[in-house]
């Protein structure tokens, strides 16, 4: 599949300049989407074409779940992923022009908010409800939409038209913003994406759709196809661009009624996430280690937050931090992106220099699945050896399982756990560790709380003193609060 960007804007060469390529040779880069090739394809006086072409081992997209939404086994195979413009396109104009779509360009930078007589062809792009939709979503914002269908075959005639179309856009726009709407309406088109939608998603929206989406005659069904009809995403995208979503017809499109499909709370882990996140943000730190990193479900807001300058996930599992990477799309980012966030694999129980150097450590869901006597090694490597001004850590509070169904009293919530603590318990570890160490500590609590049995996830937070002598100290919040 490829894409070309053509101008006819004096000087032309100028588009070369804005998308960050030379003339004069071809680049390529390895995505995890593919390889990637950009070409300038035609440079005279009057007009300048860059080409994007992305070439996808289908093989290798089954392996990364690229395929998932084909529902049959064999429809994992055969399938028009590798071969349509898609959200696997749109990965590629990410990772190859990222630095044009943050509008940055230090050669050209009186150029960078200057409109351009711009051309794009996409030469196949599917979109099962036909050039009219096309239409509705291009012609908006200012472009002039030609939208042919390809044959199905055309050695047969009779077989008639395929849900494919050989698309061009003309127009004037600023580059930036043509990139912008592209990232955004193909995948609309497409109606699918190859992976994993969250909140993330849903702030590219707002980044990229901010001075458009409000206005757009067809907003609802770009949020819903977007956001891949995730009722919570939507409503939230919704009020932040202009007004809430239809209910009833977010409900239709997403393949139930509002009885159905109610609308569902704001999961634990998300509310974990946003507290550590809040906490972060309060202490004004800028370099953040994340131990115990998982699938990046943490570092992905933090390398968005342009406060946090530098941004590493550990973990001891080498899978889980492949994950990481294609959550955080590293292959695909900015160079600003790749310069600011690492990965690597580190272990709690063992000293790493790696791990020194940060203004935050954040603990998130990590000290229950080390076995009791193997903590105090851990807290030597964090507290000790690495030494960060701050140190966060978040874990189950035992109490609170009784609220759970299918629960018992003093059950574990997971059954990796190797403890679970109550809240007295909790407050007894942080207290001594501030005190051995040399810090304060803060407690309160994170989640759904009940008044006997306090909240479902219990936070400290751990700031280094200036001088050690005068012991640790304890602020305990109420039952419930939340950082």
């Amino acid at each position: 599949m490829y894409v070309t960007l053509s101008t006819t804007s004096a000087p032309v060469e100028d588009l070369t300049f804005l998308l960050h390529k030379h003339p004069g040779r071809a680049h390529t880069r390895k995505l995890s989407v593919g390889e990637v090739s950009v070409a300038c394809t035609e440079l005279t006086q009057e007009r300048c074409t860059v080409a994007l072409m992305l070439d996808v081992d289908p093989i290798g997209l089954l392996r990364g779940q690229g395929a998932a939404h084909e529902s049959f086994t064999l429809g994992q195979y055969v399938n028009d992923r590798p071969y349509v413009a898609s959200s696997l396109l749109t990965g590629a104009i990410r990772g190859v022009y990222g630095t044009a779509l943050a509008g940055n360009c230090d050669a050209r930078p009186d150029r960078v908010t200057a409109p351009l007589d711009l051309e794009v062809h996409l030469p196949t792009v599917a979109c099962v409800d036909g050039a009219s939709l096309i239409e509705r979503l291009f012609e908006p914002l200012g472009w002039r939409v030609s939208a042919t269908a390809l044959p199905l075959d055309p050695e047969i005639p009779a077989w008639g038209e395929s849900h494919i179309f050989d698309v061009r856009l003309t127009g004037t726009a600023v580059l930036q913003h043509a990139l912008q709407q592209l990232t955004i309406l193909l995948p609309v088109l497409d109606d699918a994406k190859h992976y994993w939608v969250d909140q993330t998603e849903a702030e590219k929206l707002l980044r990229h759709g901010g001075d458009w989406l409000g206005g757009h005659p067809e907003r609802e069904l770009i949020l819903r196809r977007f956001l891949k009809h995730q009722r919570d995403l939507i409503a939230a995208a919704g009020a932040a661009t202009g007004g809430a979503v239809s209910e009833a017809d977010a409900s239709a499109r997403a393949g139930g009624s509002e009885s159905e499909q109610p609308a569902r709370p704001q999961s634990l882990a998300r509310q974990r996430r946003e507290a550590v996140h809040a906490e972060l943000t309060r202490l004004g730190v800028s370099s953040v280690l994340d131990m115990g990193c998982g699938q990046g479900a943490l570092l992905a807001p933090l390398a968005r937050d342009r406060r946090i300058t530098r941004l590493v996930g550990a973990d001891v599992s080498a899978r889980a931090l492949a994950q990481a990477a294609r959550r955080l799309g590293l292959d695909d980012a900015p160079d600003a992106i790749r310069d600011k966030v690492g990965l690597i694999q580190a272990s709690l129980t063992y000293r790493d220099d790696r791990l020194a150097g940060f203004d935050a450590i954040v603990l998130m869901e990590v000290i229950e699945h080390l076995d009791l006597e193997r903590l105090p090694v851990a807290e030597r490597t964090v507290f000790a050896d690495a030494r960060p001004e701050h140190v966060l850590v978040t874990t189950p509070n035992i109490e609170y399982n009784a609220a759970y169904p299918g629960l018992a009293a003093g059950e574990l919530r997971n059954h990796d756990h190797r403890f679970e603590w109550t809240r007295t318990e909790f407050a007894g570890w942080a207290e001594r560790v501030a005190s051995a160490h040399g810090y304060t500590v803060e407690l309160s609590g994170v989640g759904p709380a009940d008044a006997d049995l306090g909240a479902a996830t219990q936070l400290a937070v751990f700031s280094r003193q200036r001088h050690t002598d005068t012991g640790a100290t304890v602020a305990t919040a109420q039952p419930g609060e939340t950082a």
